[in-house]
């Protein structure tokens, strides 16, 4: 006869059944594929048997597969799924190209395991990563070498066109390109560059939390390129593989007509959170632009990005996003750019003038210029040391002409003082514009000379602006000044000196390409504490929606319109003609007409209309002479009004009657 076991032993055998019972689930991650093809395809990761599921449970995103788990390259929260109470659910997310596999962990994170002092740049704590709870298989792409993140830019030849592209390895590739999708008989040998994690110069762009491998950079330039023609091209190689073919429309060096699409600030986005903020508003400023691509038809034109490019600040994978992102663009028109604070600017950058300690801060998260000097190439040679075995920064100034205009990059992140580099380009170039060829001349930099959002960390480099280059630009008639680095877009009066007149520069603020760090300019309740900051008259429209611009000249009038992204509606413009005189500069109006009404139509709806945004100055200049004739006849009493007037006008123009708008990092 069986004896029955005792209490003690049916009590471990009722826990060895719950564990080794087969309907048991633990946690685990499952893929819907295990390839993709291309950059930005997306994979759909499912997960089970979370137990007693917390908001608080995350899924991080990790390439290479080998990161620590306080390495991922960003994560979500996995209550984003409908479904994740019950303990499973699932995500589907684009991912890019990283030269690396992915893989996918799920944590368990509790509200008593917040750590204040680790947070991402919003202040956010970031997630903890003691409680891993699954692992996900590895996730490759199929086409690891054929070449991705592709983008054109002009050379100082007008019969040529460079293009540059990412490969995960170091072996030949080749541009080959001519007029026929079929005929791609010309070919250009691609020159390789690369950089290292030993190059970068602080954290976290030199530590396994930002750095990941950048892959190899390809530069072939397609060269005897008749004018004004629409060229095919692809890039790669026999056994590498090809690109997709392209194609974009060379430069016609008999044409007047130039056109291009301009902004400051843009950055890139993800789909998942990660260590910085990223800049959701860039997808329509790309979106925008395509559209008025589309309606261009067989005109030459180009991309203007004019500092803080892709917001990585260290963080390495945030580079590929922007390339990726804005590969529709610039696959088609020449991406050029200059360099921003966010791109260089760290205590240890060789170039430190007495009165720049408090304007150059952190802002390049480490890089010091080294990605933007390799990933770009821009006209000129203009350089400068880094001070370490790294590259020099390149990309720094530089000028070309497109049909009527004449334009000049320059760089606000290094010397431009009298006696330097810099300020004897700038000075050369200017001097020596032919203005019967280029009747108009555009220079575009970072850092504002004019803003009326005025923060106290660069007044000292307005100040210098002013003393060194602003002489340089008023007697060379520069016709437009174009700015970044304040979010948002400000047109101020032709101005010399804080003061309106028939001389000088057309300024104008054009930053609001995607960053999101300020306030509009009117108070709204996410920014309670911001100062909002008055109009003065010598701004003439202020606009607090993101945005870009549209640059159209021919040979007697240039036309800069602004154009928002949530509408795609121009919102105001300003008309020079070749003789300097500023016409219109209202609200409103297409900007559009040198490139005929089909392309009106296309980029501003049916009827073409413009809108006034927030914060315009709607005041035609004729009101104001009426206004001011009216004002004059009331004799002794609007006398003392106008000095009043006067003297509080002088107290606003003052540098230090500014109160700062943006924290040192946010600029």
């Amino acid at each position: 006869m069986a004896v029955p076991p005792p209490p003690l032993v049916f009590f471990f055998l009722l826990i060895l059944s719950f564990f080794f019972n087969p309907t048991h689930q633990k946690p685990s991650i499952t893929l819907n594929t295990t390839t993709l093809s291309k950059s930005g395809d997306s994979v759909l990761i499912e997960w089970s048997g979370v137990d007693s599921p917390s908001k608080l449970d995350w899924l991080g995103i990790y390439s290479p597969p080998s990161s620590r788990n306080h390495h991922f390259l960003g994560y979500k929260f996995l209550s984003s799924s409908p479904t994740w109470q019950s303990g499973s659910g699932s995500i589907s997310l684009p991912l890019i190209n990283l030269r690396s596999n992915y893989s996918f962990r799920i944590f368990r994170w509790s509200e008593s395991e917040i750590n204040p002092k680790r947070h991402d740049h919003d202040n956010n704590p970031l997630p903890g990563v003691k409680h891993l709870l699954a692992t996900s298989p590895e996730l490759a792409f199929e086409s690891g070498r054929v070449p991705d993140q592709i983008h054109l830019s002009y050379t100082d030849r007008l019969d040529q066109m460079r293009v540059m592209f990412v490969t995960p390895d170091r072996d030949d590739r080749a541009v080959r390109y001519g007029l026929s999708k079929d005929s791609l008989d010309d070919v250009a040998a691609a020159r390789v560059s690369r950089y290292e994690l030993q190059h970068m110069c602080d954290w976290p762009a030199n530590h396994s939390v930002g750095w990941r491998d950048p892959g190899f950079v390809h530069d072939g330039v397609m060269t005897n390129l008749k004018s004004g023609r629409r060229y095919y091209y692809k890039v790669g190689s026999d056994d590498g593989g090809w690109s997709e073919t392209h194609s974009f429309v060379s430069r016609n060096g008999d044409s007047d007509e130039a056109v291009a699409f301009m902004f400051g600030d843009m950055g890139t986005t993800t789909p998942y959170a990660t260590f910085l903020r990223v800049q959701d508003e860039s997808v329509a400023t790309v979106k925008w632009i395509l559209r008025d691509i589309e309606a261009l038809g067989d005109k030459p034109a180009f991309v203007s990005h004019i500092g803080d490019i892709s917001y990585a600040r260290g963080y390495s994978w945030l580079w590929d996003h922007f390339f990726n992102q804005i590969e529709p663009v610039a696959t088609k028109l020449p991406y050029h750019v200059c360099i921003g604070n966010h791109e260089y600017d760290w205590p240890l950058q060789p170039w430190k003038p007495d009165w720049s300690s408090s304007i150059y801060g952190k802002d390049g998260g480490g890089e010091c210029g080294v990605p933007y000097s390799v990933r770009f190439s821009m006209p000129g040679n203009s350089s400068e040391p880094t001070g370490t075995s790294a590259p020099a920064t390149r990309n720094l100034y530089y000028s070309f002409d497109m049909g009527s205009v004449h334009f000049v990059y320059i760089s606000t992140e290094t010397n431009f003082v009298t006696g330097s580099k810099q300020r004897e380009f700038i000075k050369r170039d200017l001097e020596s514009v032919n203005r019967t060829k280029t009747p108009f001349v555009v220079v575009s930099g970072h850092r504002p000379m004019y803003t009326t959002s005025n923060e106290g960390r660069d007044a000292p480099m307005r100040r210098q602006m002013l003393e060194h280059l602003e002489p340089l630009f008023v007697k060379n008639n520069v016709t437009l000044a174009l700015w970044g680095h304040v979010h948002r877009y400000e047109r101020f009066c032709p101005m010399s000196n804080y003061t309106c007149g028939s001389r000088g520069p057309v300024h104008v603020v054009i930053g609001m390409g995607g960053q999101d760090w300020q306030p509009i300019w009117e108070p709204r309740a996410d920014h309670p504490t911001d100062p909002i900051f008055p109009q003065p008259l010598r701004s003439m429209y202020r606009g607090g929606e993101f945005g870009y611009t549209r640059l159209v000249a021919s040979k007697e009038k240039l036309t800069l319109s602004y154009v928002g992204n949530h509408d795609g509606q121009v919102h105001d413009s300003v008309e020079i003609l070749a003789s300097g005189e500023v016409l219109g500069g209202e609200a409103g109006g297409d900007g559009v007409e040198a490139l005929g009404n089909g392309f009106k139509a296309a980029v501003n709806g049916s009827d073409g209309a413009g809108f006034s945004g927030n914060g315009s100055k709607l005041d035609s200049k004729l009101t104001l002479f009426v206004k001011g004739a009216s004002v004059l006849v009331l004799g002794a009493f609007i006398g003392y009004v106008i000095g009043f007037v006067s003297h509080a006008r002088k107290r606003a123009i003052s540098e230090n009657s500014w109160i700062p708008v943006k924290r040192e990092e946010d600029s």
